[in-house]
Formats: structure tokens, C-alpha cells, sequence
């Protein structure tokens, strides 16, 4: 399983070889806005990555970034989410309301919407093909384990990994049927990790410690449930990042809408990611250093993760700024996690 993976990884001495930097980028519906502002940032910083993982909107962002990581690439990615909206993402039948839930049939909304967005805004046609390379995760429906997806094309990686459950339907690959990678892995660290990174850039789309409001209504206990499990298993592998690894945190801030089609305030994330990702490496001495990756004064010593305050001690602590205030409520929404 996983966390014998990561345990084992813990152990291994780190190698004396040039740092391998890598981009995660966690799932978050209409919030994965926020993480466009933070990779063209750090695009504009010199900050490359060497390797990037991607979970649900986490998969398209990412895929968008290893297809072209340059500033007209990131251009592109936020031209691109500007235009968005619920009508284009998540497209309504003749009917629509609560009921749709119930209805017989695998899905709320088709995914056509997003397929014609990857389609006409991805530019390569295969992962392998991608400039960085990238792995984007899904989960199967025949075991309920991840899938981790390296070659084929790239389209259909993506809309494996962001089939929300219930909102897009399975996606067909390799015989199996496939569903949103954030269900089972959210926000791969270990998938980083366990491929030699040495420094690892963690793009969330929310507060990096989730912290749920009381239920008012059974679905809302029930997705509180999926969330609080969702978030435990990033907590446990950040508290398990192996000594030598360096590990910073942008957060996004904020709290996720009641309305998962709402995409207004995509350019207040955008702006957001991008304010928060300056605060952190201007903090840091964020400039790249020559082979791309950014040197933030040193890694952590004492588990890999850094904090404002330098070094982390027995309890690491992901190196991260506080959301900026304007940021403190931004509208959007959150289907997936």
C-alpha cells in the first residue's frame, strides 16, 4: 500500500545528485483557478519543474502546464479560464434541479463540455509527449485503488482523473472504468517522492487544514465524511516527508461555494494564487537558481517540510503564506476535493 511505500522512501538516503523539483497539483473544482495564478508565478520566477502530478482540475491544470511550462503557456491556461463557466464545464439537460441525483443513468452533467476545452486547449496529444513529464492519477471502479497514468492520450488521462462521482461519468481505459484521482489521492506528495524529488511544490485549491462546518443536511455529513478522509491522507504524508526532501505549501486559502457550476471568481483566484505564491518565495529568497528550481535559502532538515520560521522540528510543517485578505472569502465552488 501506499504508506509502506512512503515509509520505506522515508528511510532511503537521499543521493547526491542535482535536486529534482516537482509540481503537485491537488483536485478542487472551479478553485483550481487559483492554482493558474500560482503556476504562471512561478513561471515568471524561473521556477521549472522537472516532474508534475496531477489529481482531478489538478490533472488539467498540470496537463496545461507540462504541454507548454513558458509564460505564454500560462497566457494561454488563463485565457483559457477566463471563459469558463458551469454552462460550459457542466452542461444542463432539458431537466435540471435536485432530482437529476436520482435519476437512472451514470452522471449528472455529460462530459463533452470539458472534453472540447482539453481537446482545443492542450497542446500535445499523448502524455508521453508532454515537454515535462507528467502522471496524472484516477481510480478504478474494479478495485478502488489508484491508477497512476504515464502513456496514451492525454485527453482521456484527464477526464479519468476528473470524473467527479456522480457529476461526469466513468471514463473507459485499459478495461477498467475509471473515476476522479481524487478520491483515493488527492494530493500525490508520495507519488513525488517515491520518483526522487528533492523538492516539491504543492499547489492546493483550499486551506491546507480542512476544517468542516456542521452538517445542516445528510448529503453535507455525507460529503463532510469524504473530505475529512480526503484531507487525512495528505496530513499523514506530509507529516512523512523523508529528511532531504524540501516540501512548500500554497494553500489557496479561502472556503469552497455551495454551487460547484460557479466559475466568478476566476479572476480573483487567479490573482490569489498568484499573490500567494510572490509572498512565499519573496520570503524565501525565491529566485531560481540555474538548473530552473527555486532555492528557498536550504530544505528543511528535521523532515523535509519548511515553515516562515526556518527549519521545521519533529513535527514538519509545510512553508506557507497566509492567504491575502482580499482572498479571505473568494466566491468559486468545489465538487471534487
Amino acid at each position: 500500500m501506499w504508506w509502506d511505500r512512503f515509509a520505506r522512501r522515508r528511510q532511503m538516503p537521499q543521493g547526491s545528485g542535482p535536486p529534482l523539483t516537482a509540481f503537485v497539483l491537488a483536485g478542487g473544482g472551479s478553485r483550481g483557478a487559483v492554482q493558474v495564478g500560482m503556476l504562471a508565478e512561478l513561471v515568471d520566477r524561473g521556477v521549472r519543474a522537472d516532474r508534475v502530478y496531477g489529481a482531478s482540475v489538478g490533472a488539467v491544470n498540470g496537463a496545461a502546464y507540462a504541454g507548454d511550462p513558458t509564460p505564454s503557456g500560462m497566457e494561454h491556461l488563463q485565457r483559457i479560464w477566463h471563459g469558463l463557466s458551469g454552462d460550459t464545464i457542466f452542461p444542463r439537460g432539458r431537466a435540471h434541479g435536485p432530482w437529476t441525483f436520482f435519476q437512472h443513468r451514470q452522471a449528472v452533467h455529460a462530459n463533452t463540455g470539458l472534453r472540447r476545452i482539453l481537446e482545443e486547449g492542450l497542446r500535445f496529444d499523448r502524455l508521453e509527449d508532454a515537454a515535462v513529464p507528467l502522471e496524472v492519477v484516477a481510480t478504478s471502479l474494479h478495485d478502488g485503488l489508484e491508477r497512476w497514468l504515464t502513456e496514451g492520450p492525454v485527453v482521456e488521462a484527464v477526464l479519468a482523473s476528473a470524473a467527479i462521482p456522480a457529476m461526469f461519468p466513468p471514463v473507459h481505459i485499459g478495461g477498467e472504468l475509471l473515476i476522479d484521482g481524487g478520491v483515493v489521492d488527492n494530493v500525490p506528495i508520495s507519488r513525488a517522492i517515491d520518483a526522487g524529488a528533492t523538492r516539491v511544490y504543492v499547489l492546493l485549491c483550499g486551506p491546507l487544514h480542512y476544517r468542516p462546518r456542521p452538517a445542516r443536511r445528510p448529503v453535507e455529513a455525507v460529503l463532510t465524511g469524504f473530505f475529512v478522509a480526503v484531507h487525512a491522507r495528505f496530513a499523514r504524508e506530509l507529516a512523512m516527508v523523508p529528511s532531504g526532501v524540501e516540501v512548500t505549501v500554497f494553500s489557496g486559502g479561502g472556503e469552497p461555494s455551495a454551487d460547484y457550476r460557479d466559475f466568478s471568481g476566476t479572476p480573483e483566484l487567479i490573482a490569489a494564487g498568484r499573490a500567494e505564491v510572490a509572498a512565499v518565495l519573496d520570503a524565501h529568497g525565491g529566485a531560481a537558481d540555474h538548473s530552473g528550481a527555486a532555492d528557498h535559502g536550504g530544505a528543511a532538515d528535521h523532515g523535509g517540510a519548511a515553515d516562515h520560521g526556518g527549519a521545521s522540528g519533529a513535527a514538519p510543517r509545510a512553508r506557507r503564506a497566509p492567504p491575502p485578505a482580499r482572498q479571505s472569502q473568494p466566491p468559486g465552488g468545489m465538487a471534487s476535493t
